[in-house]
């Protein structure tokens, strides 16, 4: 009979007074969920105060306070790398504050894991929209991101592709050791990722899956916090080397039916030509949102999603092409994409 496993759950925390609760508390609901290290990344809103009134009611919590951040690394990733240091449990679970845990999620991970035998296993979450900017340009983003990365082409042993989403990411803690843990990954916005593509060649097997079962996450609560992330996040996402942004946007942007729509004063052919093409692209974006569970009604967001992608990724581009991008409050040096060795 196999023993059971349990779960060190370590959540970064920095200015989330809003969602860390409901983090913690869906955690602590599991029974697997042996513990949570919050990691209190010098926060300065009211952070530090909800997690000192949950450690009174959550046992399970433990409180961490990060410290200054040393040169050469992403807040996020000297974070989760502390916590990972005083975790106890031979499974790590890294998650993100504002990650909603469904009931039986962490049973059903470890499952997961026994079953497909790997060592890391991520989800991407269903995501929670409240606002038309949401509702426009995240479905957008992960039906994009859903055509670059597929689950059975990054779950496949024998394909070099490799993916993971740090809103939910369970790995081995021997597995998380031999790979140097966030350590090794300590300069990387894409940490997950990163993670994945050090963990696949080293022969370490991944499980990547939908998650709308597992957990549930509020990116974005403003736009302006919206356009900063996707901003640090689309260009390193999208583009390897040999690949540039220019393709990404002939590939996304509908500028067939657009230019047809522009050409209708001198003939009504290209603006009948301009709203079938247009259409097409509508009934496509459809079942891309039906395949990736999310709302249909958000077809309706088409056109400005793909403005919102197309702004996101060109200021991703100049941030990157600028050599720093910002996040919570810190900047950091980055470097292209296509330039890295």
């Amino acid at each position: 009979m196999d023993s059971p496993q349990y779960v060190s759950a370590i959540i970064p925390a920095r200015n989330e007074e809003r969602a860390i609760a409901r983090a913690v508390i869906s955690l602590a609901e599991q029974p697997e969920v042996r513990e949570i290290m919050v990691v209190n990344d010098q926060s300065s809103d009211g952070t530090g105060e909800v997690l000192r009134r949950l450690a009174a009611e959550q046992p399970k919590l433990r409180v961490v306070e990060a410290g200054p951040l040393p040169a050469g690394w992403v807040g996020k990733n000297h974070a989760a790398w502390l916590g990972a240091q005083d975790a106890a449990c031979d499974w790590l679970l890294f998650t993100d504050a504002d990650a909603v845990h469904l009931p039986g999620s962490t049973a059903g991970a470890l499952t997961d894991a026994k079953s497909f035998g790997a060592d890391v296993v991520s989800y991407s979450p269903g995501q929670e929209m409240h606002t038309w900017w949401e509702r426009a340009l995240i479905p957008f983003v992960f039906c994009r991101l859903s055509q670059l990365y597929s689950y059975a082409t990054i779950n496949d042993p024998d394909s070099p592709a490799a993916a993971a989403n740090g809103q939910y990411l369970l790995i081995r803690r021997n597995t998380y050791e031999q790979l140097g843990g966030h350590a090794a990954v300590r300069d990387e916005v894409l940490e997950d990722v990163a993670l994945a593509r050090l963990a696949k060649p080293a022969g370490f097997r991944l499980h990547f899956a939908a998650g709308d079962q597992i957990c549930r996450v509020r990116m974005y609560s403003s736009f302006g916090a919206m356009w900063e992330g996707w901003s640090k996040n689309l260009l390193p996402l999208i583009t390897w080397p040999g690949q540039r942004v220019t393709r990404e946007l002939l590939s996304v942007f509908p500028w067939i039916p657009v230019v047809c729509l522009l050409l209708t004063p001198w003939h009504a052919v290209f603006g009948v030509l301009g709203m079938v093409l247009l259409a097409g692209r509508h009934a496509s974006y459809a079942g891309l949102l039906r395949k990736n569970r999310f709302p249909r009604s958000s077809v309706l967001y088409y056109l400005i999603g793909v403005g919102l992608y197309c702004g996101a990724l060109v200021a991703s581009d100049w941030g990157y092409a600028r050599g720093k991008i910002a996040w919570k409050g810190r900047e950091y040096p980055v470097v292209t994409p296509a330039r890295r060795s």
